[in-house]
């Protein structure tokens, strides 16, 4: 064959395929326009994980806070040994109360609240270290200590 040809084959053959291509690729795509938008079963809150946190708490320490918080402080959720969001806000609303903590009530467990924290441990549950809002070995073994005394 001469190299003549031989283009001319390639450049047919190619465009056959890309022809060929292009067809099945308009026909997926005239067949996904008539097919109806697919609506989501649930929607994604729905499906997403609330954050815990247990700041080294086992299950049974973190179920004894939950019930001090559902007692006093607002908490609404189930006594699960899970902390999350709802939990930390009302222990964010009890740390607000009563040792400094100056934040929005948002369930997020940040330094302001690990230092509030820190405070109401240093004060009453044997902490002994720094108010720096980093919830370290000593930060949680305080909160492990009054979970464990109730």
């Amino acid at each position: 064959m001469r190299p003549n040809a031989l283009t001319r084959t390639l450049v047919s053959v190619t465009a056959a395929v890309g022809i060929a291509a292009g067809t099945m690729a308009g026909a997926g795509a005239a067949f996904a326009q008539t097919a109806p938008a697919a609506k989501p079963a649930v929607s994604s809150e729905a499906v997403a994980p609330s954050a815990v946190n247990n700041l080294g708490l086992n299950t049974t320490q973190a179920k004894k806070l939950q019930k001090d918080l559902k007692a006093n402080w607002g908490y609404g959720g189930a006594i699960d040994g899970q902390l999350g969001t709802e939990s930390w806000k009302a222990m964010q609303r009890f740390l607000k109360a009563n040792w400094g903590y100056n934040d929005s009530i948002d369930g997020i467990v940040g330094k302001n609240t690990v230092m509030a924290l820190q405070r109401w441990l240093k004060a009453n549950w044997g902490y002994s270290g720094a108010i720096d809002g980093i919830a370290g070995s000593g930060t949680k073994a305080a909160f492990a200590r009054y979970c464990d005394s109730r």
